[in-house]
């Protein structure tokens, strides 16, 4: 890939010290790709470790899966923040358009939580660093999916007028989750799941002796891959929507990304089958303790028959019986389904900051309006109205 001309390759900054109780110099080292090395990869993912809530999203394999994807649209601008000795405090995984004005995390399109990189005591030293650098250039920076229980949100409401930038902050998606603390708590939800409320779609389910595996293997998702996107595909058609893994782009992060959480024992790819055919998937992974419901998929003409449903029950389940998961995360999106199953949630934001005070009132204004006519649908056919009128 072409290094932007606009930002070196590879240089290394004095970064100042904003509190005694850290090193008075980090070394600020940049990238424009992500390093193909172990080194890096080992690197990184023990700093994943250090954060308050480590997530898959900010791994290497993540970073490494969005670049080959999708590198030529979303180019990589990779900050590390090392001491003396090379070990790494500080890590942001961003992306910079062509012009080098605008900035948001890598993996923003494709994961339900993003976030800066370091313990919490050293969060503001990679925020600053990043303000700084965006400075600058004069960038624009957009940041999706940060948790709203992340040390940044609090890091980048301190920093970003030092820096001049104008934040606003609104709230994004609520993940909804079930949260297994306890083991007295499995039991009791373990019970919910064979309920009154769920036991139609057991019995459904049920009769036809169904089967569940978990795949953890490249050889085994690799061949379940071509099944799982033609019925997602296949599936939203028959709604009068697109699936996003219509797009090639789409299918191969999936692709490169099974291969490279697969390597690292992360991978879990649940099928449910009927008489050997795959009526029900789920693309996801077990991490750090959360299990996730990423990307399900269902096979059209089974649809009546709930298999969904049911392999999320089967999922949560098996959770259940696994004391390594601590919560079984079903991610980003608002279907009503997930909020029957979750018993908690974790809320993320979405953060703009500009330099112009101009844009930054814009920016209000515009979500302040959205909001508004969602509230008032008639309003919104007015103002439709309106600008169909001929001027």
């Amino acid at each position: 890939m072409k290094v932007s001309t606009i930002i070196p390759n590879h240089r290394d900054l004095a970064v100042r010290s904003s509190s005694r109780r850290q090193p008075e110099a980090l070394r600020l080292v940049q990238h424009h790709h992500i390093p193909d090395q172990q080194e890096i990869c080992d690197r990184w993912n023990r700093l994943v470790e250090q954060t308050e809530s480590p997530e898959i999203f900010l791994t290497w394999q993540w970073a490494r899966a969005v670049e080959v994807a999708y590198g030529e649209s979303r180019r990589p601008w990779l900050l590390l923040l090392e001491d003396e000795n090379r070990s790494l405090a500080g890590l942001a995984a961003l992306a910079i358009d062509a012009s080098g004005r605008e900035v948001s995390f890598l993996a923003d399109t494709t994961a339900d939580y993003c976030d800066f990189l370091s313990s919490p005591d050293f969060r503001e030293r990679i925020v600053e660093a990043v303000l700084e650098q965006c400075a600058n250039l004069d960038a624009h920076i957009t940041l999706a999916n940060l948790p709203q229980d992340s040390a940044s949100a609090a890091a980048l409401r301190q920093a970003a007028g030092r820096y001049g930038y104008h934040l606003f902050e609104r709230p994004a998606y609520r993940c909804a989750q079930v949260s297994l603390p306890f083991a007295e708590q499995r039991e009791a939800f373990k019970a919910s799941l064979r309920g009154k409320n769920r036991r139609r779609v057991i019995n459904a389910m049920q009769r036809f002796s169904p089967q569940l595996e978990h795949l953890h293997s490249w050889e085994q998702v690799a061949n379940e891959l071509p099944h799982f996107v033609q019925a997602h595909v296949a599936r939203f058609v028959a709604g009068g929507r697109t699936s996003n893994l219509a797009h090639p782009d789409r299918q191969r992060f999936l692709e490169e990304l099974a291969k490279l959480l697969s390597d690292a024992g992360w991978l879990r790819m649940s099928c449910l089958r009927v008489d050997g055919r795959t009526v029900a998937w789920n693309y996801g992974f077990q991490f750090a303790g959360s299990w996730f419901w990423y990307q399900p998929a269902l096979d059209p003409g089974f649809e009546k028959s709930s298999p969904g449903a049911y392999l999320l029950t089967q999922i949560i389940t098996a959770a259940c019986d696994d004391p390594t998961v601590t919560v079984v995360d079903l991610g980003l999106g608002t279907e009503s389904y997930k909020e029957r199953f979750a018993n908690s949630g974790r809320q993320t934001l979405h953060l703009t900051l500009t330099r112009s005070l101009a844009g930054h009132v814009r920016g209000i204004t515009r979500y302040r309006s959205a909001q508004l006519i969602k509230r008032w649908p008639a309003g919104e056919q007015a103002i439709r109205r309106i600008l169909r009128r001929p001027v």
